[in-house]
C-alpha cells in the first residue's frame, strides 16, 4: 500500500470476542460430523455386516463363547478401520492447515501474515496483486485496485473498485488483478457469498483418480464373487448336513475368505502416510491421491528465475542510451544515473520483487539525494501487456511530477518514438546483455501532463533511456537435480519470461540438454497444435513465454500421453499448473492463487525435493502393488482351503470357521498396510524410467506370478493336511497342521515379496524395524492358539509335535521359496548371462 495511514485493527482480545460472537473463516461444512461419517462408511463395509451375522448365527446355534470371539474381531475390525481412517484423514486435514492460503492482518497496529481461516469479523485486511480475497468486506482505502470476480459472477474481465456504496465491497474467493487496498471484513465462513455457495459445493462427490477407481472395480468384483460363493456353498452343505444354520455359516466363512478387505485400508494408508512423507521432505500435497502420480511423471517444465535461479537479480550493469554507455555495477564501480532514477520511480515503493528491491538498494546507495520521501504516488498503471511494462507517475507538493515506466525492452520500445534502426541496435545491445546470462528491462519516462494521463499506459509516448540487466546466478546444487531428473529417467524443459540468450546462458552453467531447438512464447501461439505436438518432445528450452503460450506447450505435452509436472510462482502461471497432472508452487516466494491452483507446494522453494518426491511417489506405488500382490497370494489359498476339502468330499471338510479366518485377517492387515508401506525403494530405482499411466494396476506377468504363489501355497498347505488325512489322524490335527502351514507360509510370503526382483538374501538387510515385530506377533498368536488350552479348545486345534511344525515348516518353505529360483532366471536373463 503506498503511503497510506494503516488502520489499527483489532487488539487480541477483540479478536477472541469476535470470533466467539460469529465464528471462524470455515465453509467446509460437516466436518465436525467427521467421526461419524467414518463410522457409517466402517458399520456398511460388507466384512462388517458378515462379522454380524456370523455372532448372530453362534448366539442361535448356542456357541456363546465363538460369539462373544466374534464381537470382539467386530469391534477390533472397526476399530482397526477406525484408527487407520482417522490416522489417514487427520494427516491430510493438517496438511490442508499448512497448505492454507495466508492473509494480510492488521492486529494490535501491526500488519501480520496469518492463516485465513483465523480472520474474525471487523479484522482489517491488506490486498494486493495476486492475492485471493479471504473473506467479504468493505473497501477503506485503496490504491488503482481491480478484482476478479469471475468465480461469483462469470464474468472474466477485472472490476475497478472505488469508495462508492456498492462498489466498495469485495467477496472472499475472487481475485486481486492490480492494486492494494485496506478493507474491514463484513462476513466470513459459511457467511459469505463464496460460503454460500461452498453449500452445495461440499455435497459435490470428488471425483475418483484411476487407481481408485481400479481398485474400486476389484472389491465390487470380488463382493460379487463373495455372494455367489456365499450360495452355492450355503447351499451344497444344506444338501449334505440338512443344517440350515450351521450350513450358513459355512457359507459365511467362504464369504469373509474372499473378501479383500485390506485393500482399501491399505491404499488409504499408503496414500495419506505417503503425503506425510513427502511434509518430511518439505512439500506439501494438497491431495494425497496426488502421490499416486509423481512416480509416474515423464516431463518437468521448470521456471528459470527462482527455481533454477537463486531470485537474488542483482543490479549488475546499466546502458545509459542518452551517453551510449554502460556502467558496471558488480565490483562497485557504478555511478547513479537517469536510467537508475527513473528505474526507481518505475518500481513499487515497498518493493515485494527481487528485482526492484535491488533498484532500491543501488538507489539508496548511489542516489546524492533521496527524493523518495518527498514524491507521492499520484497514480499507477499496473503491469499488463504483451510484453509486459508497467507505468508509475508520483507528483510532489510543488507541482514536479515524474512519469517511469519500465518492463520488457521490446514492450518499452514499441511505445518510443525512434527510428526503426535505431530500435534494433538497442534490441541487439539487448539481446549481448541477454547472452551474459543477465535479465534485462527496459527505462523510459514521459512527459504528459497530470491533467491528460490517458486511461491506458500503453497509450503514452515514452522517452527512452536505457535498460537495467540484473544477473541471478543459478542455484549451486542445479546442475546435481537436473542430472537426478535425467537419471530418473524425466525430461526437464526451461520455461523462461526471459530471452532466449539468458536463458541459454543459464543452461550452459548448469549442464542443461537444451535439446534440438528453442521455442518462443509467440511462435507457439501462432503454430498448429499437431505442429506443436511434433516440437515439444525435443524442445526443452522456451523463451519470452506467456500464460497463453505455456498453458499450450502442457496440453501438448499431455496430448503426446506423457505425465507433466509444472512449476510456478506468480499469478499468470495458474493456469498452467492447474492444467499439468503435477502442479508445483514455490512455497515461500509464491502468490496464493499459484499455491491454489497447484497440487504440491515446495515449502523453501529448493527443487532438490521435487527429486525427492518423484523417488518417494515411485516408493509408495511400487510397494503399494507389493502390498496388494501379498493380499492377492495370501487369500487364494484361504478361499481354496475353505472350498476344495468340500467340493473334493474330504472325509473332514470343515476345516476353517469364521474364527480362523478372521484371525488371518487381523494376521494380514497390519502386514500388507504397515509392514509393506514402510519398506524402503529397491536399488537403482530411480534409475528407471518412469512407469507408464495405464488402465490396469497390474501387468500379466505381475498378476500371474501372484496368482501362482497363492496356488503354490494351497498345495502346500493341502498337501500337508492330506498327508495327516491319509494317516487316519484326527480332525484337529488335520486342521491344527494346515493352518500351521498358512501362517508359516505368510511369514515366509511376506519376506519373499519385499522384491520381485532382488534376492530374500539381500532384501533381508533392507531396513524395516516393523518385520521382525509383526512376524513375531504372528507366531505368538500362532503358539497361543496350539498350546494354550482354553484357545486351543476355541480353535478346535491339537498340540504338534516338534516334527509336526519341522513339517509344516517345510512344506511352507517349498510352497513359498520357488519364487526365489523365478528371482534367480530373471537377474540372469538381464545381466545377459
Amino acid at each position: 500500500m503506498n503511503e497510506m495511514n494503516q488502520p489499527a485493527g483489532l487488539n487480541d482480545e477483540e479478536v477472541l470476542e469476535n470470533r466467539k460472537k460469529y465464528g471462524t473463516n470455515d465453509w467446509k461444512a460437516g466436518d465436525q460430523h467427521k467421526f461419524f461419517k467414518v463410522l457409517l462408511e466402517v458399520i456398511t463395509e460388507p466384512l462388517f455386516i458378515i462379522l454380524v451375522l456370523t455372532a448372530m448365527i453362534y448366539f442361535l446355534l448356542g456357541e456363546f463363547s465363538e460369539g462373544v470371539i466374534m464381537l470382539f474381531a467386530l469391534s477390533f475390525v472397526a476399530g482397526i478401520s477406525l484408527f487407520q481412517e482417522n490416522r489417514s484423514r487427520n494427516a491430510v486435514d493438517a496438511l490442508n492447515k499448512l497448505a492454507a492460503p495466508l492473509a494480510k492482518v492488521m492486529r494490535n497496529g501491526i500488519l501480520v501474515r496469518i492463516a485465513s481461516n483465523e480472520i474474525v469479523v471487523n479484522d482489517i485486511i491488506n490486498l494486493e496483486d495476486g492475492d485471493l480475497i479471504p473473506a467479504d468486506g468493505m473497501i477503506l482505502k485503496l490504491n488503482d485496485y481491480s478484482v476478479n470476480e469471475s468465480i461469483l459472477t462469470g464474468e472474466s474481465l477485472a472490476v475497478y473498485k472505488d469508495l462508492n456504496p456498492g462498489n466498495n465491497l469485495i467477496f472472499q474467493g475472487t481475485q486481486v488483478v492490480s492494486g492494494s487496498c485496506f478493507a474491514r471484513v463484513t462476513s466470513i465462513g459459511m457467511h459469505t457469498a463464496f460460503g454460500k455457495i461452498g453449500k452445495s459445493l461440499h455435497e459435490i462427490t470428488e471425483s475418483k483418480t484411476p487407481l481408485q477407481q481400479q481398485i474400486n472395480r476389484f472389491i465390487r468384483s470380488m463382493v460379487f464373487i463373495g455372494v455367489i460363493a456365499f450360495l452355492i456353498v450355503w447351499i451344497l452343505n444344506y444338501f449334505i448336513t440338512r443344517d440350515i444354520l450351521q450350513s450358513m455359516l459355512r457359507g459365511l466363512t467362504l464369504a469373509m475368505s474372499i473378501l479383500p478387505e485390506e485393500i482399501p485400508v491399505a491404499f488409504s494408508t499408503f496414500m495419506a502416510l505417503g503425503a506425510y512423507h513427502l511434509y518430511k521432505k518439505k512439500v506439501i500435497a494438497r491431495s494425497p491421491h496426488t502421490v499416486e502420480t509423481l512416480g509416474a511423471a515423464t516431463v518437468i517444465c521448470v521456471d528459470k528465475t527462482g527455481t533454477i535461479t537463486e531470485n537474488k537479480m542483482m543490479v549488475s550493469v546499466i546502458y545509459d542510451y542518452v551517453s551510449d554507455k554502460y556502467f558496471d555495477y558488480t565490483n562497485n564501480s557504478g555511478k547513479y544515473n537517469e536510467v537508475l532514477n527513473y528505474a526507481l520511480w518505475a518500481s513499487e515503493t515497498i518493493p515485494f520483487d527481487a528485482m526492484e528491491k535491488s533498484i532500491h538498494h543501488m538507489y539508496s546507495k548511489l542516489s546524492p539525494l533521496d527524493e523518495r520521501k518527498d514524491f507521492r504516488m499520484f497514480h499507477e498503471y499496473p503491469l499488463s501487456g504483451n510484453p509486459p511494462v508497467m507505468t508509475h507517475v508520483f507528483s510532489d507538493k510543488s507541482g514536479d511530477y515524474k512519469i517511469a515506466a519500465k518492463g520488457a525492452l521490446e514492450g518499452i520500445l514499441s511505445q518510443c518514438n525512434m527510428q526503426l534502426n535505431q530500435k534494433e541496435d538497442i534490441q541487439k545491445k539487448g539481446h549481448m546483455l541477454a547472452a551474459k546470462g543477465f535479465r534485462v528491462l527496459g527505462v523510459a519516462k514521459a512527459m504528459t501532463d497530470l491533467d491528460k494521463l490517458p486511461k491506458s499506459q500503453h497509450e503514452f509516448e515514452f522517452d527512452f533511456l536505457g535498460m537495467i540487466a540484473f544477473y541471478d546466478p543459478p542455484k549451486e546444487n542445479m546442475s546435481e537435480i537436473i542430472s537426478q531428473f535425467y537419471q530418473a529417467g524425466i525430461q526437464v524443459k526451461m520455461i523462461t519470461g526471459d530471452y532466449a540468450e539468458t536463458a541459454i546462458a543459464i543452461a550452459d552453467q548448469i549442464r542443461f540438454n537444451k535439446g534440438s531447438e528453442l521455442l518462443t512464447g509467440k511462435q507457439i501461439i501462432e503454430m498448429e497444435f499437431s505442429l506443436l505436438r511434433e516440437k515439444v518432445g525435443n524442445a526443452h528450452m522456451y523463451a519470452r513465454m506467456f500464460p497463453d503460450a505455456k498453458l499450450k506447450v502442457i496440453e501438448a505435452l499431455k496430448a503426446n500421453r506423457e505425465v507433466v509436472a509444472m512449476t510456478g510462482d506468480g499469478v499468470n502461471d495458474a493456469p498452467a499448473l492447474k492444467a499439468a497432472h503435477i502442479g508445483v508452487a514455490m512455497g515461500m516466494r509464491g502468490s496464493e492463487v499459484a499455491k491454489n491452483a497447484a497440487s504440491l507446494i515446495i515449502m523453501d522453494d529448493d527443487l532438490k525435493h521435487m527429486t525427492e518426491a518423484v523417488a518417494l511417489g515411485r516408493k509408495i506405488y511400487e510397494n503399494l502393488k507389493k502390498a496388494i500382490q501379498y493380499i492377492i497370494s495370501i487369500h487364494i489359498p484361504i478361499i481354496l482351503i475353505v472350498t476344495l476339502p468340500l467340493i473334493l468330499f474330504w472325509k473332514f471338510y470343515d476345516i476353517f470357521s469364521p474364527i480362523h479366518v478372521i484371525v488371518l485377517e487381523l494376521i494380514m492387515g497390519p502386514t500388507c498396510s504397515i509392514i509393506y508401506e514402510n519398506e524402503p525403494l529397491e536399488e537403482n530405482y530411480m534409475n528407471k524410467p518412469p512407469r507408464k499411466m495405464s488402465t490396469s494396476f497390474f501387468s500379466f506377468r505381475e498378476l500371474f506370478i501372484s496368482i501362482i504363489q497363492g496356488l503354490a501355497i494351497t498345495v502346500s498347505c493341502l498337501g500337508v493336511g492330506y498327508f495327516y488325512l491319509s494317516g487316519n489322524s484326527s480332525e484337529e490335527l488335520v486342521r491344527t497342521s494346515i493352518y500351521t502351514t498358512l501362517i508359516f507360509s505368510n511369514l515366509f510370503l511376506t519376506l519373499v515379496n519385499r522384491s520381485f526382483y532382488y534376492s530374500i538374501l539381500r532384501t533381508i538387510r533392507y531396513k524395516n524395524i516393523l518385520i521382525p515385530i509383526i512376524l513375531s506377533i504372528s507366531l505368538l498368536i500362532l503358539f497361543a492358539s496350539i498350546y494354550i488350552g482354553p484357545v486351543q479348545e476355541l480353535f478346535r486345534f491339537e498340540a504338534l509335535s516338534l516334527t509336526d511344525i519341522i513339517r509344516c515348516l517345510t512344506f511352507a518353505f517349498l510352497g513359498v521359496m520357488w519364487v526365489e529360483l523365478y528371482k534367480f532366471y530373471k537377474r540372469k536373463f538381464d545381466s545377459g548371462s
